[in-house]
This record gives C-alpha cells, structure tokens and sequence, in this order.
C-alpha cells in the first residue's frame, strides 16, 4: 500500500463519519470497497465527485475499488433526505443511464491494473430474480423496524409521508453491501454523509447474518460557503456529461469559485499533494487578483472531466469573452462552445444572400435592430468602437462571405463588454 488512506482524507477534509476500526483495518491490508450511485440520470454531475474521488483516492493507496450502479435500487430512488418521492424509472431508462455512467467513470478510475483495477457492478444482476417473499424471508428478519427508524434519514420524512416503497431502499443498500462482501470480499462502503445510516445498517446486517466484520466511512455534503447548493447554477446542474454543460461552462463554474470555497474544492476535487495546495495557497495570498487557486482547479477538474484540448478551448473563450483573444481563436469555436459563452447577448439572424452581395455594416445592424439609428453605429464607428470578429472597423465596413466565422456566425463588438452575434443562414 502507498499511503494512509484515512490521514489523506482527513488533511483534504473528506472525511465526516467513520467506524471505529476503519483506518486500522485499511493500514494492515489490501481492503476492497465500494461507493454506490443511483443512476436517475443518464450523466453524472460535480455533486457525484466526491465519492468518485473517494474511490480514486482509495485506489492510489492500493485497494479496491467498485462502483455501485444501481440499476435495481434506482429504479426506487433513495429517499435519503428528500423533501419528496422521486419519479420511479422504467427499466430501459435505467439501463441506458448505467450506460452512459459507466463511460464517465473510466476518465477516473484505472480499470486495468492487474491488482487492484476497478469493477462496475450493477445490483440489477443480483435483484432482478429475487423473489420478493424470499428477500423479506430471507434478508428482511435481521434488521427491525425499530432499528430502521432510528435513522435520521427516515425520521426526517415521517412528517411529510414516507412509502412503503422508499422505506425498503434502505434494508436493499444494505442487502447491496452484503452481497459484495459475500462475493467480492467487500469490507468498506463510502458515501456521502447523508448515506450514513443506509450504509451502517448494511454493516450490521452483515454482522447478523455473516457474523462478519464491515466498515463504513462517510464524506461531508459538499455545501458553497454563502449557503447556496454545490453544483448548482441559474441553468441547474454542472454535469460531466459536455452536452448537458459545455466544457466551456464547467470551467467557469470552478473558475468563478469563491476564495473561501476554492481553497476547500482544490483538497478534495484534484490530486495535487499537500505541498502542492500549499503552494498554490502562498501565492493566491500574495496576489488574490490573480486567482491563482480558482485558475489551477479548473484547469485539473476541465481536464480530468473532458481533455486538455477542451481546457484550453475554455481558456481561449473565456479570453474572448472578456475583451482579449484574436480572430483566430475565435473561428476555432465550434458553434455549441460559440454559444456557450456569448450565452444571453443579443443574437440576429442574416440572409447568407445578404452577404453574398456585400452589405454595409452600417445598413445591416440599423435593419436587424442591432443598434437604434445608422447615425448611432455611424458614431460609434467614427469613435473606432466597433470590431468585426475581434478586428478593429471602420465607417466603409462592409460584411462579405468571408466575415462569416466556422461556426456559422459574425461577432460584432462595442467597446470592451457589449456583444451581437450574427447568425447566417442559407
């Protein structure tokens, strides 16, 4: 083993309860565990890094690591404390969401490794022929009602109503547990730490039934310092998935952190060493202008989650955007990047016929509504305000063919902050 697997946990802060014995148990041997991921959607989102990293962690110090998909147990939702039941799933629709989760998973873990290499098991395989008079006969009489109510996340749905249904997710987890300690010599379950309990009564239920010893270790919810949800915009959520959120968004989604937070996001969300967040920590300090720390999380976190080339694609727009970068830059933006970060400016469409012929930049923008009156641009002009696709304009501008961008579009700027996008069609 290569290091202490609890000690670095605890100095990143990702550790919010854990069983006594645990760390004991992971320094004396190679320990497979494992951290389950309902699979609601057909993409992970920023909320589901946390465990991700937890298994990434526990893999660089030599053991092993599963992924839980639940395809059985999503198809219920956990109702660990949600103020509402969550629509059930359809079996091709969990299926199809494994799927596409199971693709994100391989930019994190190594699943080649000859020792420890990463599995993905699906508790579908092992559910789907589970009779349900054998599961309450065979599983459901060594964990009590009593003790099931304890938990915290039951107690807090009973005033609002808790089925039948999502009460049982919790003896399933558990059963989930027992299952991969029987045939993959599981010992250890991570989660968030709002699967405490879930992931508790999975260790007792192996002690009843197996006689067995198991662990359980826990991360805090991940919670933005001004009190707002972590992973959430004005859009919803940042996902890993870059058709749901442009690689160009989830970089600003880090890049735009605050102090406070980033200095808790870059422990647990990338791999740099204790010296290296040290480091990085000095010189925001010197010069918090620079955002030294927000600039080196998303440049880890974009490139992990999708490539190096979609990071620099990021920065090049993120340049764009705020008044630098070059019309080269700009026509190497595929259109939905394009989008993404002009995203809100005012957007016209133009005949490709219009261009064909040529047209005065000054008609154009007075006939689309870009700007008030011909004598407002004209103004502007004079004034050596306006740019063509980054490129300085004067009043004899006219628009050809040959202004029209890659991606399909015109980019006509007023001074540093003020944009319109041109869309050419046929």
């Amino acid at each position: 083993m290569n290091k202490n697997l609890v000690q670095e946990l605890r100095w990143r802060g990702m550790i919010h309860d854990i069983m006594p014995g645990t760390e004991e148990h992971l320094s004396k041997e190679i320990t497979t565990a494992y951290v389950g991921i309902d699979p609601t959607a057909d993409s992970l989102h920023i909320g589901h890094l946390v465990s991700i990293m937890l298994l990434k962690h526990l893999q660089m110090a030599g053991h092993k690591p599963f992924a839980l998909v639940g395809g059985a147990t999503g198809m219920i939702g956990d109702p660990s404390f949600k103020a509402a039941e969550r629509k059930l799933l359809t079996p091709e629709e969990v299926q199809h969401n494994v799927e596409c989760i199971r693709q994100q998973l391989s930019r994190f873990l190594d699943f080649d490794n000859p020792v420890n290499g990463a599995e993905i098991v699906n508790n579908y395989d092992w559910m789907k022929d589970y009779l349900f008079l054998d599961f309450i006969r065979d599983v459901g009489k060594h964990i009590t009602v009593n003790y099931m109510m304890t938990k915290d996340s039951v107690k807090k749905r009973l005033e609002t109503g808790l089925s039948f249904t999502e009460f049982s997710y919790q003896l399933l987890q558990a059963f989930d547990f027992l299952t991969l300690y029987r045939t993959k010599g599981c010992r250890l379950q991570m989660g968030g730490s709002d699967q405490w309990g879930n992931i508790t009564t999975g260790t007792e239920l192996i002690r009843r039934m197996e006689g067995g010893e198991a662990f359980a270790l826990t991360c805090p919810l991940i919670t933005k310092a001004d009190g707002t949800k972590f992973g959430k915009t004005e859009g919803g959520n940042v996902w890993l998935d870059a058709s749901k959120t442009s690689p160009y968004k989830f970089y600003q989604f880090w890049l735009n952190c605050s102090d406070v937070d980033t200095a808790r996001y870059i422990r647990i969300f990338t791999l740099f060493s204790r010296e290296e967040v040290e480091e990085l920590e000095r010189q925001h300090s010197e010069a918090p202008e620079r955002r030294v720390l927000q600039r080196a999380l998303a440049k880890d976190i974009t490139c992990r989650v999708h490539s190096e080339q979609d990071y620099e694609t990021a920065v090049a727009a993120s340049e764009l955007l705020f008044g630098k970068g070059t019309t080269e830059q700009l026509n190497s933006l595929d259109r939905d990047t394009l989008l993404s970060v002009f995203d809100g400016v005012p957007q016209y469409t133009v005949s490709r016929s219009t261009l064909d012929a040529g047209v005065s930049l000054i008609d154009l923008a007075a006939e689309v509504g870009m700007f008030a009156s011909k004598g407002e641009i004209r103004r502007e002009l004079k004034q050596n305000s306006i740019s063509v696709n980054k490129i300085k304009v004067g009043e004899d501008c006219r628009l050809t063919a040959d202004n029209i961008l890659s991606c399909g579009s015109i980019l006509v700027q007023k001074g540093k902050k003020n944009y319109y996008l041109l869309n050419i069609v046929s």
